[in-house]
C-alpha cells in the first residue's frame, strides 16, 4: 500500500512541475508578445511625433507666407 501512494505522489509531483513549466512558458511568450507590441507601437508614436513637427514647421512657414501677402494686400489697398 504505501509503495502505491508513494508511486501517486510522484506521478502527481512530475504533472505538477510539469503543469508549472507550461504556465510558466506561456506566461513568458505572452510577456515577450506584449513588449515586442510596446515597441511598435513606440516606434509609431516616434513617427507620429515627427510628422506632427514637420506640419507644425510647413504651418509656420505658410503663416509668414500670409502674412506677407496680407501686408501687401494693405500698402496697395
Amino acid at each position: 500500500m504505501t509503495g502505491a501512494v508513494i508511486t501517486i505522489a510522484i506521478i502527481l509531483i512530475i504533472a505538477g512541475g510539469s503543469t508549472l513549466g507550461v504556465v510558466a512558458y506561456f506566461r513568458l511568450q505572452r510577456h515577450r508578445a506584449d513588449a515586442v507590441a510596446m515597441a511598435s507601437y513606440r516606434k509609431l508614436a516616434e513617427e507620429a511625433s515627427a510628422g506632427h513637427e514637420a506640419l507644425h514647421r510647413q504651418l509656420g512657414a505658410l503663416d509668414d507666407r500670409l502674412k506677407s501677402i496680407e501686408t501687401l494686400l494693405r500698402s496697395v489697398g
